[in-house]
């Protein structure tokens, strides 16, 4: 109930009233960074799908789709472009945007993730492609490399065919948004949806020099996010439409097997979704409701996932992906979908919420 301090003494029987100081100081507790905002522009339909991770040396890359004649999907949509900016200084201040993917009408690419390789000092930065014009009904799925943390780009690489089997040509096929993993090992591995032949794992032994499909249908799962326990034991937590509810998937032996189960803690909306290691827990992000993307919210797990917090509230309103990264040990930052698409903010995050 919002708190309020009123005049007496009003004209007309209106009373002026105005919040507490306690209530102005719990609403102004975030502070929402615009990053990509389509009601700046006036050439960009809407900006979505975020992605947002932190490299070696600190510098956080905020990436996310450039979408230009309309909000569509990478399936209608001829005109989506891979834009991103970064920060040097945990995201108080951020470059000016950077389009990095950008092909000729007819050719869209979109939804972008990240795997930052801490051996090499690699940014990898994955995108799912297509030519509208010449193969309609084909997805492409493509990588750049970053050795100077997202400052510049390799050439695209097409990576379709070391990560894809050869009857998957016409499939509905995306590498999810997002982020995938580097086990304390060294590996590279990251999450792949064929949405007739199942949730994926893809994987690097090399460094991303070559990648390989990890041939284990994993059901169910749409957009999935994958993190290594404190255990060594391996997490998928996926997006599962029409559910109302989160699912998760477990390995103990490095993707060989998977036990699954329904979350009924995290209920979920069918949106995609943020889970990362923090400090000796893991923290949770997506949009709080299992009927409409709103409400964004962060849980805190103490116990490797077997329990959840209640989730804590960032923004109440329209909330849909969000990308979460580890700042410093005492923060983390969050890059979400505001306001029906009309907005993308990051927004840091400390203190009760997610200790």
């Amino acid at each position: 109930m919002v708190k309020l301090t009123c005049f007496l003494f009003c004209p007309l029987l209106f009373l002026a009233c105005k919040p507490s100081n306690d209530l102005l100081e719990k609403k102004n507790k975030f502070h929402f960074q615009s990053l990509f905002s389509s009601e700046a522009r006036t050439d960009i339909s809407c900006y979505r799908i975020p992605a947002l991770i932190a490299t070696a040396n600190g510098q956080l890359v905020a990436a996310i789709d450039e979408r230009v004649p309309s909000c569509n999907d990478l399936r209608s949509n001829p005109d989506i472009n891979i834009v991103l900016r970064t920060s040097d200084d945990y995201g108080a201040t951020w470059s000016d945007i950077q389009r990095v993917i950008d092909y000729p009408i007819g050719q869209s690419a979109s939804d972008p993730s990240f795997i930052y390789d801490s051996i090499e000092g690699i940014l990898f930065m994955f995108y799912n492609f297509m030519d509208l014009e010449n193969a309609p009904n084909e997805y492409f799925l493509k990588v750049v490399r970053s050795k100077d943390h997202g400052n510049t780009w390799s050439k695209p690489e097409d990576i379709t065919d070391q990560i894809t089997k050869a009857d998957w040509k016409k499939d509905f096929k995306f590498i999810t948004s997002g982020k995938g993993m580097q086990t304390k090992k060294g590996k590279l591995v990251h999450t792949l949806v064929n949405l007739d032949k199942g949730l994926h794992l893809f994987a690097s032994d090399d460094q991303g020099q070559s990648w390989y499909l990890m041939d284990l249908p994993i059901q169910p799962g749409d957009e999935s996010k994958i993190i290594e326990l404190s255990n060594g034991n391996w997490m998928i937590n996926s997006r599962v439409n029409k559910s109302g509810l989160r699912y998760v998937h477990l390995s103990n032996d490095q993707g060989e097997s998977w036990n699954s189960y329904a979350d009924s803690t995290l209920i979920d909306p069918s949106c995609n979704a943020s889970i990362i290691n923090y400090q000796q827990g893991l923290l949770f992000s997506n949009a709080n409701s299992s009927d409409s993307r709103t409400n964004l919210g962060i849980r805190i797990s103490k116990d490797e996932g077997q329990t959840w917090s209640s989730a804590q509230t960032i923004y109440e309103n329209g909330s849909a992906y969000s990308s979460m990264c580890v700042l410093d040990k005492n923060a983390v930052g969050v890059f979400f979908e505001k306001d029906d698409y009309k907005d993308n903010v990051f927004v840091r995050i400390e203190g009760e919420f997610i200790n």
